[in-house]
C-alpha cells in the first residue's frame, strides 16, 4: 500500500478528499430518508454504498493505468455510445421512468447508459477537438463538429432533455476551450435562443408541464409546480441549522417528490440547514476549481480537454438540480452529482474522478514501485 501512499500524496488532495466527504454525505442522506422510526438499512441504502464502493475501487485500480490510452480506441468508443444509448428502447429491456426512456432493468436495479456515455461522449469529443484545435475560426468547423456530436446528443434529447442539457454544456464548453471564437458562438447561441418558441411544440407532454410549471409557479395544479412547491418549503423551513438529522418534516412525511435524487438538496436543507447546503456548495466549487488548476498545469491537450469536459459535466448537473430546487430553473430530472441517489449516476461520477486522479498522476510522472 506505500506505492499508493506515495502516488496520491503528490496529487491535490482536494481531487480525491472531496469526493470522499460527498460520500459520506451521500449515504446519510439515504439513510435519513429511509428512516422510519429507526435507522434502517434500505435498498437505497445498499445500492449508494455499493456504488461507491466499486468507484473507489476503480479509481484504485486506475492509478496503475495510463488515460491515454483511451486515445487509442475513439471509434470503438463512438460506436459503444451510439448502441448503448439505444438499449432504453430494446423490448423487455429498457424501462421507462418519469417519462422518459432512458433506463434498462438489470433486475435488482435500473441503470442509465447516458450516465455512462457522458464519459465516452467527454472522450471522444477530446479526441475531435484536440485534432483540431485553435482551428474553430469558421462557421462550418463548428457545423462539422456539431454534427460528429449530433448522434449522441440527439438521442439523449428524444427522452431526456435533463441529460441533452448536460450534453450540450459538455460540448459548449469543450469547443470554447478548443479555440471556438466567442463572436461565433455569440451569434449560434442568439440564433438558438430565436428558435426556442417554436422548439417548444415539439417536445413530450411531460417537458412541456415542467416548463409551464416554472413560468407559472403559483400554480400548484401543475405537478412540476407542485414538486418545486414542496422543495422550497422544505430548504426555508430547515433556517440556519436545520430541523436535525431524520426529523425533517417535508422529507419524513412525503412531503416532498423524488427526494432521494432530485430533490436531494432540499432533504440536505431542511435537516441540517443553511450552514451544510452552504458547505457542500463551497466543497463542489473547491472540486471544480481544483480539475480547473489541473487542466492548467498540464500541456497535454487531449488531457485538458477531458478535464474541461468533466467540469462542464458536474457544472451543469450540479447548477441545475440546486436552481430546479429553488425554483430558479425549470425542473429537468438531473440529479445532484455525487449525492442524489443512483447506481448509475454515483458510479458515472466516481470513473469521471478516476479519470482526473489517472491524468493527474501521470502528468506529474509518477513511477509506481511496489515495495
Amino acid at each position: 500500500m506505500n506505492y499508493l501512499k506515495n502516488t496520491y500524496s503528490k496529487v491535490d488532495k482536494n481531487l480525491y478528499l472531496i469526493p470522499m466527504c460527498f460520500a459520506i454525505i451521500s449515504i446519510v442522506l439515504m439513510f435519513s430518508i429511509s428512516y422510519d422510526n429507526g435507522i434502517v438499512i434500505s435498498k437505497r441504502v445498499i445500492i449508494q454504498g455499493f456504488s461507491y464502493l466499486l468507484g473507489f475501487i476503480a479509481i484504485l485500480i486506475s492509478s496503475n493505468m495510463n488515460y491515454s490510452v483511451l486515445e487509442t480506441y475513439q471509434k470503438q468508443l463512438y460506436i459503444f455510445s451510439v448502441i448503448f444509448l439505444l438499449t432504453p428502447y430494446l423490448p423487455g429491456i429498457g424501462v421507462e421512468q418519469f417519462g422518459a426512456r432512458s433506463w434498462i432493468n438489470l433486475g435488482i436495479t435500473k441503470f442509465q447508459p447516458s450516465e455512462i456515455v457522458k464519459l465516452t461522449f467527454i472522450f471522444v469529443m477530446a479526441n475531435y477537438f484536440s485534432k483540431r484545435k485553435d482551428n474553430l475560426n469558421y462557421f462550418s468547423d463548428f457545423v462539422k463538429a456539431v454534427l460528429y456530436a449530433a448522434p449522441i446528443i440527439l438521442i439523449v434529447l428524444k427522452d431526456d432533455f435533463g441529460s441533452a442539457f448536460v450534453f450540450g454544456i459538455i460540448f459548449i464548453s469543450m469547443i470554447l476551450y478548443a479555440g471556438l471564437r466567442l463572436k461565433i458562438f455569440t451569434r449560434i447561441m442568439i440564433g438558438f435562443a430565436v428558435l426556442l418558441p417554436f422548439m417548444f411544440s415539439f417536445l413530450d407532454a411531460y417537458q412541456k408541464q415542467r416548463i409551464t410549471g416554472f413560468l407559472y409557479p403559483n400554480d400548484l395544479s401543475i405537478q412540476a409546480t407542485y414538486q418545486v412547491y414542496q422543495s422550497k418549503l422544505a430548504i426555508g423551513s430547515g433556517g440556519i441549522f436545520g430541523k436535525g438529522l431524520f426529523s425533517g418534516t417535508q422529507t419524513q412525511l412525503d412531503f416532498l417528490p423524488v427526494k432521494e435524487s432530485d430533490f436531494i438538496f432540499a432533504v440536505l436543507c431542511e435537516e441540517l440547514g443553511l450552514i451544510a447546503g452552504t458547505i457542500l456548495i463551497v466543497l463542489f466549487i473547491k472540486f471544480l476549481l481544483s480539475i480547473l488548476k489541473l487542466s492548467y498545469s498540464t500541456s497535454d491537450s487531449y488531457a485538458n480537454l477531458i478535464l474541461i469536459g468533466i467540469v462542464g459535466m458536474f457544472a451543469a448537473q450540479f447548477f441545475e438540480n440546486i436552481a430546479m430546487c429553488m425554483g430558479l430553473l425549470p425542473v429537468t430530472g438531473i440529479t445532484l452529482p455525487f449525492i442524489s441517489y443512483g447506481g448509475s449516476s454515483i458510479l458515472s461520477n466516481m470513473l469521471a474522478v478516476a479519470i482526473v486522479l489517472n491524468i493527474a498522476i501521470n502528468h506529474r510522472g509518477i513511477v509506481f514501485v511496489r515495495r
